[in-house]
C-alpha cells in the first residue's frame, strides 16, 4: 500500500475554483482570525528542499507521529508527489535555527486511491525519517503527536500549525472546526500560505509539551484550500489507519 514517489512542492490549489471563490467570499465577509507567528514547538516542523547537504528552500509542513520505531511523520500526499531529489524535516525550525536537527526523508506512503487519482479524501502521507549514521530516532528527540483515526472530527476545537513559503517562522490558530462537505474538514483562520500544506489538526493539545492528537492536515479539497483564510483537509479514517499500519511494517 505504501509506496516511495518522487515529490514537487505543490504550486497553489486545484480544484473547483468557482465553487472556492464563493466560500472565500462568504468567509471574508464574516469574523476573521489570523494565524500568529510564534517559535514553534519540537514535534511539527518544516519540509525542505535539500542538494549536497545544504537546505534549500521549505515548501510544507509535517509532524512526528508516535510509532513503534519513532520514526514516522505525516504530511499531505499532494506536498510530496512529483518532486526529485533529497527532502530534509527540520522539527521545530525558527528563523533558521534547527534545534532538534535535520532529519532525511528515506522513504514515502501514499494511499492507493491518491496513487491513481489524487483523490482529494487521500490527501495524507507518511514519510519515514532517519539520520545518516545515527540510531536514534526522531521521537525521542521531538515526542510526537498521536495520530487518531476514529475521533469524530468535526465541531472540534482544533490548533493549526504550519510553515509559510515567505516566512522562517511557524503560524498557529485556534478554531472550531466545521464538515463543509463528505470526509472533508474545514479550518478558518487567516494567514495559512502555500508552505502551511500539511501541518497538523491537532485537538486535545497538551500546554505543557504542545503535543495533540493528528486529526487531519491541511490538504483535501482545493491542496487545502483557495485561500489564506480557509484550509481543508481530508477526515483521517480507515484509509489512514491501514497507511499508517504500511508504513510501521516498513511495507
Amino acid at each position: 500500500m505504501g509506496a516511495v514517489v518522487s515529490l514537487t512542492p505543490a504550486n497553489g490549489a486545484a480544484g473547483d475554483i468557482a465553487t472556492g471563490f464563493v466560500r472565500a467570499v462568504r468567509h471574508l465577509t464574516g469574523p476573521s482570525r489570523n494565524g500568529q507567528a510564534f517559535a514553534g514547538t519540537a514535534a511539527v516542523g518544516a519540509l525542505f528542499t535539500s542538494s549536497g547537504g545544504k537546505l534549500g528552500q521549505h515548501f510544507c509542513t509535517a509532524s512526528v507521529v508516535d510509532s513503534p520505531d519513532g520514526d514516522l511523520a505525516i504530511t499531505a500526499a499532494h506536498c510530496v508527489t512529483g518532486t526529485s531529489g533529497t527532502i530534509d524535516f527540520v522539527p521545530g525550525y525558527d528563523n533558521g535555527a534547527t534545534p532538534y536537527g535535520v532529519w532525511t526523508v528515506t522513504k514515502v506512503y501514499v494511499d492507493q486511491a491518491w496513487t491513481s487519482s489524487s483523490s482529494p479524501d487521500d490527501d495524507f502521507a507518511f514519510l519515514r525519517i532517519g539520520q545518516p549514521g545515527s540510531g536514534t530516532p526522531v521521537e525521542d528527540e521531538t515526542g510526537a503527536e498521536e495520530l487518531a483515526t476514529s475521533v469524530p472530527a468535526s465541531r472540534q476545537m482544533v490548533q493549526v500549525i504550519g510553515y509559510p513559503n515567505g516566512s522562517d517562522q511557524a503560524v498557529t490558530c485556534q478554531n472550531w472546526l466545521r464538515e463543509p462537505m463528505a470526509d472533508q474538514l474545514e479550518f478558518d483562520c487567516g494567514g495559512y500560505t502555500d508552505g502551511t500544506s500539511g501541518g497538523p489538526f491537532l485537538s486535545e493539545v497538551d500546554q505543557a509539551t504542545g503535543q495533540g492528537l493528528v486529526i487531519g492536515v491541511i490538504g483535501g479539497y482545493q491542496q487545502g484550500g483557495y485561500t489564506p483564510q480557509v484550509s481543508y483537509s481530508a477526515e483521517l479514517g480507515a484509509s489512514a489507519a491501514a497507511l499508517y499500519k504500511a508504513a510501521v511494517a516498513g511495507g
